[in-house]
């Protein structure tokens, strides 16, 4: 293919991701002064109103904070959204780490535009997304809220919903930071060294804050290195705003989110959420009269919220200059709903598919069992703050029926007698975990609320399926003739007791109001499978770091994931980044070329890499980047993910992608000099479709601050 031939596509378009984020067009002087003059007009009483919420309960199911009438001023109204918004009926989106399962950032930004339309629509002016802490550990509560193990996949995917949402309304991404142990979450401290919390645990909250403007952030409940987040003035002074030069406010997470006054002020947290309980007259008297708090403190976090107020041209009925959306318009219409399904296809991820077993026939004289109680259940995910709920869900039931055509489908209870399973032509097996299983603790519901808002949730001890659903699994594949298993679940599941027992495994976490409807078209090959790792599945449960849901202190270094299975050299079942699909793509001429002073913010690389579906149907590849480093005077993991791109191509289509990898992305944190190294070591560039698989390679050297040409294996043709 000759250069001027080429299809080239960028694997993250940062112009199209950010069109339309209003905190990238405010002119920050003009605001500044307007916020100067407003504020001096405004007593210590009025003041104090802006860094505090109204009270315990929500009112329309938001939660407001601040405002004055007399000055002009609207309150903040926050609701939670990280799979759609949490206030009355709204579009039920796949759970994040299903969205993160696309690796597409069009679509991530789409997802988080439609939130921040029906947030804006039911009268919300602060949406409580993205979750974007690392999942550290896949048997996390609340992996299905955030992204990824990773923090380049993070902060990608972080970014694109911010931008999308910042389109309507103002963004808060959370949990800041290192809040990735649930049941401890209140007291836990995450201990950690300067160079592992730069380079893995706040990368993803750096590029959230300086590339898309998030105009909010939540601390967390837990401590790092013995410092609860709401006071934690490192966090929030000296690497939040010195250093990132954030210009947003900062919220406590919910009630036990504050731990003080005086010293939660000074550090830096300008509102407490969702009433006074640390920020009472009371205490802010006794707090200053002590001499613990001046009033130019309360003033400058008072300032903070007024400032985005200001910025965000905020009304009561109106954000960012637009006035509210018609909510019967805008809430689960069509054009969401639509964009549910795509996400829900997009997530799932073929796992095992031995003698192409799918797509399934669907003749007439096709008989498919269809096994499991999950089958015929709403699975939307947790109970706790983030959940949705929708008007109507398609359950995988629904979906595998109205996607049969003139195939049979008959459904089979978890405790029906399978005996007659080998009379089908395939089974299907819906199983996995649910709200029951993980996701947000809550002490005041540990109750289970079948019914209600709240339920148990919290961390997996283990990895593997509740034995119900294990022994679900055995019973159906010990007599059927072939066996599907179709998972469903917020993170990694060991698979290992059972999966050579089974012909094909599908990975659909918690997929959404649409995910039955996607199912059946994945299944039945209407949709080419096209989901891929966003988490390491292991073998055994003891294959990764140590895990304890009990714990009070937690030591973070530089290795989990995919690093700290290719750092002891264990083999994973399933790698981060992989999945398979019902074509295929061959990947080749992989160039990197030397760009110095791009865009004034200093040099790069650019690597381009050629994709071909020769399978026979359509489908969309995803092609991955990782950088090693060797020679380095500092320990350097084996590799680690700085580019990725999802390419759709009809058969026999072909494209190039193009990654931006600039030199930012080949640094190290140095303790010593506390900033940013890239220092001179060989880099070695790989490419392929999972951390696993990585054909094509490039090196080079760098050496007294010089380039030297970069060298292929294999040679581009």
């Amino acid at each position: 293919m000759s250069p001027e031939s080429e299809n080239v596509l960028p694997a993250f378009d940062a112009d199209a991701i950010h069109a339309g984020n209003f905190a990238l067009g405010i002119d920050h002087e003009k605001v500044a002064r307007e916020v100067d003059t407003l504020m001096a007009r405004m007593s210590l009483a009025q003041k104090i109103h802006e860094i505090r919420g109204h009270g315990p309960l929500p009112a329309d199911s938001l939660w407001c904070a601040g405002g004055d009438e007399e000055l002009g001023i609207a309150a903040w109204r926050m609701v939670d959204g990280p799979r759609g918004a949490r206030a009355g009926v709204a579009t039920a989106f796949p759970v994040a780490i299903a969205r993160a399962a696309t690796f597409d950032v069009d679509l991530e930004r789409r997802v988080g535009m439609a939130i921040g339309l029906e947030v804006a629509a039911k009268g919300g002016n602060v949406l409580l997304a993205p979750t974007i802490n690392l999942l550290r550990h896949p048997g996390w509560g609340r992996a299905q809220e955030t992204y990824s193990e990773d923090t380049h996949h993070t902060g990608a995917m972080g970014v694109a919903f911010i931008s999308g949402a910042q389109n309507h309304v103002l963004t808060s991404p959370k949990h800041f930071a290192l809040n990735n142990l649930e049941n401890t979450r209140f007291e836990m401290s995450g201990d950690i060294d300067a160079r592992s919390l730069r380079e893995v645990y706040l990368r993803h909250f750096e590029r959230c804050v300086v590339e898309a403007g998030a105009a909010s952030v939540m601390t967390a409940y837990n401590k790092v290195n013995g410092t609860y987040c709401c006071q934690n003035p490192e966090l929030l002074q000296a690497i939040l705003r010195d250093d990132w030069g954030f210009r947003g406010f900062v919220e406590s997470d919910w009630y036990l989110g504050t731990r003080s006054t005086a010293r939660a002020l000074n550090a830096g947290l300008d509102i407490e959420m969702p009433a006074p309980y640390r920020f009472t007259d009371e205490k802010l008297e006794e707090a200053l009269a002590s001499g613990r708090l001046h009033e130019d403190t309360i003033h400058r976090n008072a300032r903070h919220s007024v400032y985005q107020k200001v910025a965000w041209q905020l009304e009561d009925d109106a954000v960012a200059g637009k006035t509210r959306p018609d909510a019967a318009r805008f809430v689960e219409c069509d054009e969401h709903v639509a964009l549910a399904r795509e996400a829900a296809e997009k997530s799932m991820v073929l796992l095992k598919n031995a003698a192409e077993l799918l797509p399934l026939e669907r003749t007439g004289d096709t008989r498919i069992a269809l096994v499991g109680d999950l089958a015929d259940e709403i699975n939307l995910g947790d109970r706790g703050s983030s959940m949705v709920t929708s008007t109507r869900v398609s359950k995988p039931l629904d979906g595998i029926r109205a996607a049969a055509g003139g195939a049979t489908v008959t459904h089979f209870a978890s405790d029906a007698d399978l005996t007659g399973l080998a009379d089908f032509d395939v089974c299907v097996v819906v199983a996995g975990l649910s709200y029951r299983d993980e996701g947000e603790f809550i002490p005041t519901a540990q109750q289970e609320a079948e019914g209600g808002d709240l339920a148990r949730g919290g961390d997996r001890e283990s990895l593997a399926l509740p034995a119900a659903q294990r022994d679900l699994i055995e019973r159906a594949a010990t007599v059927a003739r072939r066996t599907v298993v179709v998972l469903q679940g917020g993170s990694a599941i060991v698979v290992r007791d059972w999966i050579d027992d089974v012909e094909a495994l599908l990975m659909t976490w918690y997929a959404g109001r649409e995910g039955g409807l996607a199912l059946g078209r994945v299944l039945f090959g209407d949709v080419c499978p096209s989901g891929r790792l966003p988490v390491s599945f292991p073998r055994h449960d003891d294959d990764l770091l140590p895990w304890d849901v009990a714990a009070l202190s937690v030591e973070h270094d530089l290795l989990h994931g995919y690093r700290w299975l290719d750092h002891h050299a264990v083999a994973p079942e399933f790698p981060f980044g992989f999945g398979l699909s019902y074509t295929r793509f061959d990947l080749s001429e992989l160039r990197v070329t030397r760009s110095e002073d791009e865009d004034a913010s200093g040099g790069g690389f650019r690597c381009r890499v050629g994709v071909h579906n020769v399978g026979a149907r359509a489908g969309a590849a995803v092609v991955q980047l990782y950088v090693s480093c060797s020679d380095s005077r500092v320990f350097r993991v084996p590799k680690e993910l700085r580019g990725f791109g999802r390419v759709e191509l009809e058969a026999d289509g072909r494209a190039t992608l193009e990654f931006a990898l600039p030199d930012a992305d080949l640094c190290f944190w140095d303790v010593e000099t506390e900033s940013w190294q890239l220092e001179d070591c060989r880099y070695r560039f790989r490419v392929g479709s999972s951390s696993a698989d990585l054909p094509l390679e490039a090196t080079c050297r760098r050496a007294d601050g010089s380039w030297e040409s970069v060298v292929y294996s294999p040679s581009p043709q």
